[in-house]
């Protein structure tokens, strides 16, 4: 049976559960707020002398794991998880906190709880409400603290000013960069209570000079560099049709020929990763074989042999040829569709990547955490605990990947992008880049979160298939779980379409909430066929 304490109430952790191992759960909402829920560790003089301590979106857990930050789940807006006999000596006090991110004051919350479940059971709550704090931006609702045994104290102790203004308090230092809200991310399932205006860059190809004053047609994403032609005089990206198949000839211009069809039982020749149907395959360069296109068989394997075994008397290493590491003397370089290495020893410059993505390395290289405390804030609230970066040093190559991903290097020449915090891998810390987000009603976890570059550099994106970039139109709309890019000059719009009785509108199409963009020509997004 749970106890209900009242604001002030205090009792051992002993008194209430023989366990030690222990879940809190806080649940706060309030009509267009958006909350950073947060764990200081304090010491014997309630002051956050060790930030490692210090809990929250861009720092999950603790060095030694006594305190992990879960997400939402089992109805909690968020959780944790806290070992009472690992928490070291000098932490005398665990303070859970809750600040409004933007806009808004504490009264205006509605009903929440902070509790603690010990082995699937509710132990205590702490029940408050908006009615019992004014213009207050910040509130202490709890307190785990050591006064010879731990004890929890019910505080719901309101705090005029943010999450800055909190850090202060506790002896902490602000960090430059503004801080944004977190977006909770999937929980772990550790004993859960039971429920209650640029233009677009060459994706993937180091840039090319620029033709005086030609516009370019929308990038190649993710395309593997390749020999630039000589300009040529082109349309207009607005002036392209969107087109599914080679329109008719017009003004006498014979089209391609179509290529010749497969024998019986064999897949037709697809177009390769980027290539318009009908178009021949550019050649490779000089003294390196033409890769081949994705799914079907290298040049010089007869049909019907499965690639990867060796042709008859070949040996074991022609069979490993095709799989052999690429070295092309650039920083950035493909080995495949998923996999995706950068040299260290080129440019001098270290690159931030997400923590758990690297496969291998080769050479002395250094893997350090960024983002260490509140002092690195810089894009870990963006897209929750998933999103700690890992600052590569030394002089070695290091191979990048994760879930199979479709890996794609875009090369920024002092220009501009936006990138879905989500679909972003890797790149150079040289790069300028910050947080920002996009609000909106709809929009799961109650806002779209990107980072936007800009400088000299290359970013790494992953998307989930082959994606396909589009002009930016006065009507270009995207799904906001399908975007991955845009470029900076574009202006972001949330567009609503919720209808009563959707079921009486057979062309509806099914998404509540779009993201509409603006721009001058020479703007355009980036679109995977894949929803987050």
């Amino acid at each position: 049976m749970a106890r209900e304490f009242q604001r002030g109430h205090k009792a051992k952790i002993s008194d209430l559960t023989p366990g030690t191992d222990l879940y809190v759960g806080v649940q706060i909402s309030g009509p267009g707020l958006t909350f950073d829920i947060s764990c200081f560790g304090l010491d014997a003089n309630e002051q956050l002398s060790d930030d490692r301590y210090f809990i929250f979106f861009n720092q999950p857990k603790s060095p030694e794991e006594s305190i992990q930050l879960l997400g939402a789940q089992a109805g909690d807006t968020e959780s944790f998880r806290v070992t009472l006999d690992r928490i070291p000596a000098n932490i005398h006090k665990l303070s859970f906190t809750a600040t409004i991110d933007g806009a808004g004051q504490m009264s205006q919350v509605g009903p929440g709880y902070i509790r603690i479940v010990a082995g699937g059971e509710e132990v205590v709550r702490y029940a408050f409400t908006g009615s019992e704090f004014t213009t207050e931006r910040a509130v202490m609702l709890g307190d785990f603290y050591l006064k010879d045994v731990w004890r929890f104290a019910a505080v719901g102790q309101g705090f005029d000013g943010g999450l800055d203004a909190l850090l202060k308090n506790f002896g902490g230092e602000v960090a430059e960069e503004a801080p944004a809200a977190p977006q909770q991310a999937a929980a772990p399932s550790f004993a859960p209570p039971p429920q209650a205006t640029a233009p677009a860059p060459s994706f993937g190809a180091p840039a090319a000079p620029q033709a005086p004053q030609v516009p370019q047609p929308a990038p190649s994403f993710g395309a593997p560099a390749a020999q630039a032609p000589a300009p040529t005089p082109q349309q207009q990206m607005h002036a392209a049709p969107t087109i599914a198949a080679p329109m008719a000839p017009m003004g006498g211009t014979v089209p391609p020929p179509a290529p010749a069809p497969a024998p019986y039982g064999q897949p037709g020749q697809q177009p390769q990763f980027g290539q318009v149907p009908g178009q021949p395959v550019p050649a490779a360069p000089y003294g390196q074989q033409a890769p081949a296109p994705y799914g079907q068989q290298p040049p010089g394997v007869p049909q019907g042999v499965p690639q990867g075994v060796p042709q008859a008397g070949a040996g074991l290493q022609a069979a490993l040829q095709p799989y052999k590491e690429t070295a092309t003397g650039q920083r950035w370089t493909p080995q495949n569709q998923q996999l995706m290495r950068v040299d260290l020893t080129m440019g001098g410059t270290p690159v931030l990547a997400r923590q758990g993505s690297m496969v291998m390395y080769q050479g002395k290289v250094d893997f350090s955490y960024k983002g260490a405390g509140f002092a690195g804030r810089i894009v870990g609230n963006a897209t929750g605990q998933e999103m700690q970066l890992m600052r590569c040093t030394g002089r070695g190559q290091v191979f990048l990947a994760e879930d199979g991903s479709h890996l794609h290097a875009i090369e920024l020449q002092g220009d501009g992008i936006c990138v879905s915090a989500e679909s972003v891998l890797a790149f150079d810390e040289s790069l300028q880049h910050e947080v920002r987000r996009i609000e909106g009603h709809g929009i799961p976890g109650g806002a779209l979160f990107t980072m936007q570059f800009q400088g000299t550099g290359t970013i790494i994106v992953k998307t989930h298939g082959v994606p396909v970039v589009l002009p930016v139109t006065p009507t270009t709309f995207a799904d906001c779980n399908a975007i991955v890019a845009w470029s900076s000059a574009s202006q972001v719009i949330i567009s609503s379409q919720v209808r009563l009785r959707r079921n009486a509108y057979p062309g509806h199409s099914g998404e509540t909430v779009n993201l509409q963009f603006r721009g001058a020509p020479g703007n355009f997004i980036v679109v995977q066929p894949y929803e987050v």
